[in-house]
This record gives structure tokens, C-alpha cells and sequence, in this order.
């Protein structure tokens, strides 16, 4: 599968790509646990259907030493036991913000167990993700990326 086009060589493309890291080193660098950011980035690509961005956060993940099973089943999160509550809650809400054209929206249940378990500066990071994990996997979806090839860390060493 060969892609539509190479976003990263563009110039354009190259200097949007840039601010997107920036804005994803935002959020990483809050106390929003990593775990919680991958699996979160890992699962709105799932829902999205992008390939490119499944392969970036999956490999990420198993990087950052998270498990074959707990990735495994991050599809299937409603129905694992391998999730904190926590977890659960940022799922959920990935879920629900993923799906805002099914009409829903975000639930008052869901927003109330975010609330729980996160701080507002987390709150921010985990809505900020879930609104740049969409927007990426959209451009890679109509970019037509193919998920596979990704190497963990490219995108910190392209950015150094």
C-alpha cells in the first residue's frame, strides 16, 4: 500500500507535523500518565480505523514497557479486567469523544468518573490527546499512510 501521499516531505505537511509534535510534547510532558496516553492514542486509532497511527502506539507502548495482553485488549476494554479505573474512565472518554458523530456526545457518567481520577491539568492533557489523536488519525487515514513500518522513537528523533 503505497500512500497518497508523503506528508513528512512536503514542506506544509513537514511544518504541520512539527506543530503537532509540539503539541503532543505539551501533553506529555504533563502528569497525565503515560500508560493512560498510549492506550487512549491506541485506542481512538482503533475506532478510527488508522493503521499508521495503531502501529505508531502500539509500538510506543510495548516501548514504554506496556504488556502484549493489556494491548491486546484495549478493543475490547469494557469487557478486560486489566484496566485501572482510571484507565477505564480515559477510555470511556476517548470512546465518547471519538464518537461524537454518532450524536451522544460525552456522557455526564463518564464525565463524572474522569472527574475522579484526574486532576484539571491531567482533564486538559486527556482532552487535548483525544482531540490531536483524531485529528492525526484522520490526516493519516485520507493521507492513505499504511500502519507496519514504524520504528519506536522516529518521532523524537526526527524532532532532536
Amino acid at each position: 500500500m503505497e500512500p497518497r501521499i508523503d506528508l513528512m516531505n512536503n514542506e506544509l505537511g513537514a511544518a504541520i507535523g512539527t506543530r503537532i509534535f509540539n503539541v503532543n510534547l505539551a501533553i506529555e510532558q504533563s502528569t497525565l500518565p503515560p500508560a493512560t496516553r498510549e492506550l487512549v492514542s491506541l485506542r481512538a486509532s482503533q475506532l478510527n480505523g488508522c493503521g499508521w497511527c495503531v502501529d505508531i502506539h502500539a509500538k510506543e507502548a510495548t516501548a514504554a514497557g506496556e504488556t502484549p495482553l493489556r494491548l491486546n485488549l484495549v478493543a475490547a476494554w469494557r469487557h478486560a479486567d486489566v484496566f485501572t479505573d482510571a484507565e477505564r474512565a480515559a477510555l470511556a472518554l476517548a470512546d465518547e469523544g471519538t464518537r461524537l458523530a454518532d450524536g451522544a456526545g460525552v456522557s455526564d457518567e463518564t464525565w463524572a468518573r474522569v472527574r475522579t481520577h484526574y486532576d484539571d491539568d491531567q482533564i486538559v492533557a486527556l482532552i487535548s490527546l483525544i482531540a490531536l489523536i483524531n485529528a492525526t488519525n484522520r490526516m493519516a487515514v485520507i493521507a492513505g499512510l499504511p500502519g507496519g513500518a514504524y520504528e519506536p522513537g522516529l518521532f523524537a528523533r526526527l524532532a532532536s
